[in-house]
């Protein structure tokens, strides 16, 4: 049990990081769709955790299914309420303790038992609904990936991988910086330790100090004190969206393009007296694993 509840609180993490990079990334065009993205894979977390500790406690699918033909419809109950066990007490202990009486009339259903049953097995038909729904994702990832690369190379670039992580936006900025040769010095003046630094952690560090520098500018669109914003960006790993790329667009004074998978582009301008050129990103919803990711578009042609 102890290694289920590890494994469930990780899962519920990594959700959480997850989620935090989508909302980051919406725009009010997309925030709906979203944020209803969001609570499904909520939702289903939720449905799946439920069902691995129904199925740890020996709730097995032929009980299930027995049980699930003696539940009475969810409008047959006056009492709404719904409570669970301790984790890793078996089902069998939660029985309601029957009224006075009732041994005249017969033993009567467990109800709390045969309620926690046929919540399972709703549960385990939800997960079963989204593996028949997910069956169109591999399409999906192989479609993103088709136009992706149709519309790069009819803009004359070539796709760098970046490694999948919550570090590939930086990572994939300073490869644009270091490849164009403007480098990494920000050409704003910002209170950087070590200004002539390379890496990804040099570009959190200049987006973490671009904001913190600028707070009138970026607090209306945090979601978070700003303190505990910067923080996030320059000590943790978690995941870039608009907003670091506008601060690294006007830290750097460039123009960053970020290229969708549909062939869009988000065009975000540092609006800089002189603009030192234009940086290209590939952004992906579908095709990796963590969710959304970002590979640098270089200048030139792939080799076939």
């Amino acid at each position: 049990m102890d290694e289920l509840q590890k494994k469930h609180r990780k899962e519920q993490k990594d959700l959480q990081s997850q989620i935090t990079q989508k909302k980051k990334s919406a725009t009010k065009k997309t925030r709906k769709s979203i944020n209803d993205e969001c609570e499904t894979l909520v939702r289903s977390m939720k449905e799946r955790h439920a069902v691995e500790l129904a199925e740890f406690n020996g709730d097995t699918r032929d009980r299930i299914e027995a049980a699930e033909t003696a539940v009475p419809e969810a409008s047959d109950y006056h009492d709404s309420s719904f409570v669970e066990g301790p984790p890793g007490k078996p089902s069998a202990e939660l029985s309601e303790t029957p009224p006075s009486g009732s041994n005249d009339q017969g033993k009567k259903p467990n109800r709390q038992k045969t309620r926690l049953a046929r919540r399972a097995a709703e549960q385990e038909a939800a997960i079963h609904q989204a593996e028949i729904e997910s069956a169109n994702l591999p399409n999906r990832r192989d479609r993103e990936i088709e136009s992706m690369r149709n519309a790069y190379q009819a803009r004359g670039l070539k796709e760098h991988a970046i490694r999948s992580d919550g570090h590939c936006l930086y990572a994939a900025i300073t490869d644009q910086l270091t490849d164009s040769g403007l480098g990494m010095k920000p050409t704003a003046q910002l209170p950087i330790k070590d200004p002539d630094g390379e890496n990804y952690v040099m570009a959190r560090a200049v987006a973490a100090s671009y904001i913190a520098s600028h707070a009138p500018d970026f607090e209306p669109y945090l979601d978070q004190p700003l303190d505990k914003y910067v923080d996030s960006i320059q000590n943790t790993g978690e995941w870039g969206g608009h907003v670091e790329i506008l601060a690294l667009a006007k830290a750097y004074s460039v123009t960053i393009n970020v290229l969708h998978g549909d062939g869009h582009i988000d065009e975000v301008a540092s609006n800089a007296d002189t603009d030192r050129g234009s940086l290209w990103l590939a952004y992906y919803r579908h095709t990796f694993g963590l969710g959304e990711h970002y590979n640098s578009l270089r200048a030139g042609s792939e080799h076939k």
